[in-house]
C-alpha cells in the first residue's frame, strides 16, 4: 500500500530469492513441515497417530489459511497457537495431534535456523561470484603498474591486479567463516518447555531411547544431521549472533572495496560501471558519481551496526529463556540478510564491469616514480665510482627542489632532469629514463597474483563452479 511504510530493503535493494526466504509463505510452510515431521516421527515411534491423519496434514501443507490465523491471533494473542488452530480447521481428523508434546519454539526456533541456513547459502553463492569476477580482473591486470598508497599518500609501486587480490582475500576469509557456520549449524530439535524433553518423556511413558530418537529423526527428515545436545526452551541465541557476525564480516570486506573504488574514481584511475542513460547529479550533468559503491558502504554500515542486536540479545537471555528476543529477532535477522544480499548484488554488478584508465594510472605513477627511483639511481651512481654519502645528500637537496616545483608552483616533477645535469651522478637523461621503467618497481606483484589466484582461489572456484552467478540485477 502506498500510504504505509515499507522497508527499502524489500522494495529497493534485496533480491527476490532472498525476500522469499523470509516471506510469510516460507515461514509458515516450514512450520507445517515441522508439524508433519513431528507427527510422522511420533507415529513411527509408536504413538497412536494414523496414516490418514498424516496424509491429511500433508494435503494441506502449502495451503496457509492466513485469514483464519489472523483472526485467531487477535483472540488468543499467540501466533503459534493461532496457526495450530488454522491448520486444524483444514485438517479436522488430524487437529488433535498437531503440535503434540511440543512448545512454540519447536516450530519457531527450528524454522529460524532453517531460514538462516538457506539464506546463508544464497550469500555464499554470491560471495563466490564476486570472488570469481575479481579473480578474472586480477589476472587481466596483474602486470599493470600503478601507484601504491599508504595513508593515502604515494608509496611504492604495485599493480592493478595485485590490489584486487587484497579485495579477494577478504572475501575468501569470509567464505571460510560461511562454510564453518554452515557445517556446524544444528537444529533445536524437540526439547520441550525448558529443554528437558519432559513432555515427550510423558508421551512415551519414560522411554528415554524413543525420546532421543525423536529428536534426531525429526532433524533427519528436515535434512539436518544433528540437533543441539542441550538447550533451554530455545536454541542458544549465540547462534544468531554468530550468523550475523559472518554477515558483518562480509559487510566489512564490501566496505573496504567500495571505499577503495570511491577513491580510485576520484583519482580517475578506475570507475564503477555507468549506464548510457544514468544521471550522476541532478545539478551537475557532467558528474559520474560512484553511487553503487556508496550504496554498498551505506548498507554495509547498517549490517555492522545491526550485528549488535543479536549480540546483546544473546548476552541478556535469562535462564531457560525470556521473550525479549522475539520482536528484535524478527527485525534484526532478516534485515541483516536482506542488506547483505543487496550489497553483494551491487558487488557482483560492479566487479563485473570495472573500468580502468591506463593512461591516467601511468601519468600519476610517472609523477611520483622519480622520487621512488632515487635509491636505485644512487646505487647505480655508486657503482660508477660516486661517494654514497655525498650522493645521498645531493639527491635529498634535488628532491626537495623538485618537490617545491610540484607543490608550490604546480609544475612538473623535474627531479630526473636535475639529476641528469649533475656531473657527480655521471648519468645521462637516457640512462635515468631506463631506470624509471615502472615494471622494475613492482617487485613480485605479478607473480603474487598468479600464485594466489591459481593456488588458493581457483581450486575453490572450480569446486563451486555450478554456484557462480554471471550478473545480479539491480532494481535501482
Amino acid at each position: 500500500m502506498k500510504n504505509e511504510y515499507e522497508s527499502p530493503l524489500n522494495s529497493r535493494y534485496a533480491s527476490k530469492e532472498m525476500k522469499e526466504i523470509f516471506s510469510p509463505d516460507m515461514k509458515f510452510k516450514t512450520w507445517r513441515k515441522l508439524w508433519i515431521a513431528l507427527a510422522e516421527t511420533e507415529k513411527e515411534l509408536g504413538l497412536d497417530i494414523t496414516q490418514e491423519q498424516i496424509d491429511e496434514l500433508k494435503a494441506h501443507r502449502d495451503e496457509i489459511n492466513y485469514d483464519v490465523a489472523r483472526e485467531r491471533e487477535k483472540l488468543v494473542r499467540h501466533d503459534v497457537m493461532a496457526h495450530v488452530y488454522a491448520y486444524g480447521t483444514q485438517c479436522p481428523k488430524a487437529k488433535g495431534i498437531i503440535h503434540l508434546g511440543a512448545t512454540s519454539c519447536f516450530v519457531g526456533d527450528n524454522t529460524d535456523v532453517i531460514l538462516m541456513v538457506e539464506a546463508m547459502k544464497i550469500i555464499r553463492k554470491k560471495v563466490l561470484s564476486v570472488i570469481n569476477k575479481l579473480s578474472e580482473f586480477a589476472m587481466e591486470y596483474k602486470d599493470m603498474p600503478t601507484l601504491g598508497f599508504t595513508h593515502f599518500q604515494a608509496a611504492q609501486t604495485t599493480t592493478v591486479g595485485k590490489r584486487a587480490t587484497l579485495w579477494i582475500q577478504d572475501l575468501m576469509m569470509d567464505l571460510e567463516q560461511i562454510d564453518f557456520v554452515l557445517s556446524n549449524t544444528k537444529l533445536l530439535g524437540s526439547k520441550g518447555t525448558t529443554g528437558t524433553q519432559a513432555s515427550f518423556m510423558e508421551l512415551f511413558e519414560g522411554d528415554t531411547d524413543k525420546v532421543k530418537k525423536l529428536d534426531n529423526m525429526i532433524a533427519e527428515k528436515l535434512g539436518y544431521s544433528g540437533v543441539f545436545a542441550v538447550s533451554g526452551q530455545t536454541y542458544t541465541r549465540k547462534l544468531d549472533s554468530i550468523f550475523v557476525n559472518v554477515l558483518s564480516g562480509i559487510a566489512q570486506s564490501c566496505t573496504k572495496f567500495s571505499n577503495d573504488m570511491r577513491l580510485l574514481q576520484h583519482l580517475k584511475e578506475m570507475e564503477e560501471p555507468f549506464e548510457k542513460n544514468q544521471i550522476g547529479s541532478s545539478a551537475m550533468a557532467y558528474k559520474r558519481n560512484p553511487m553503487r559503491s556508496e550504496r554498498m558502504a551505506s548498507l554495509a554500515r547498517y549490517i555492522m551496526v545491526d550485528a549488535l542486536n543479536p549480540a546483546i540479545t544473546a548476552a541478556t537471555q535469562w535462564f531457560e529463556r525470556t521473550l525479549d528476543d522475539s520482536a528484535n529477532k524478527r527485525i534484526a535477522i532478516p534485515e541483516a540478510f536482506l542488506a547483505c544480499d543487496a550489497i553483494l548484488n551491487i558487488y557482483i554488478n560492479v566487479s563485473g564491469g570495472l573500468v580502468v584508465y591506463p593512461k591516467v594510472i601511468e601519468r600519476r605513477l610517472m609523477e611520483e616514480l622519480p622520487f621512488m627511483a632515487t635509491e636505485n639511481i644512487m646505487m647505480d651512481a655508486v657503482k660508477r665510482g660516486g661517494d654514497r654519502q655525498e650522493l645521498h645528500e645531493r639527491i635529498r637537496e634535488l628532491s626537495m627542489e623538485a618537490a617545491a616545483v610540484v607543490k608550490q608552483q604546480g609544475g612538473k616533477n623535474d627531479l630526473i632532469e636535475r639529476i641528469a645535469k649533475e656531473p657527480m651522478f655521471g648519468m645521462s637523461l637516457e640512462d635515468l629514463q631506463k631506470i624509471l621503467e615502472p615494471k622494475n618497481f613492482v617487485g613480485r606483484a605479478p607473480q603474487q597474483v598468479e600464485e594466489y589466484i591459481n593456488e588458493q582461489v581457483k581450486p575453490v572456484l572450480d569446486e563451486n563452479k555450478d554456484s557462480l552467478i554471471d550478473d545480479a540485477e539491480l532494481t535501482v
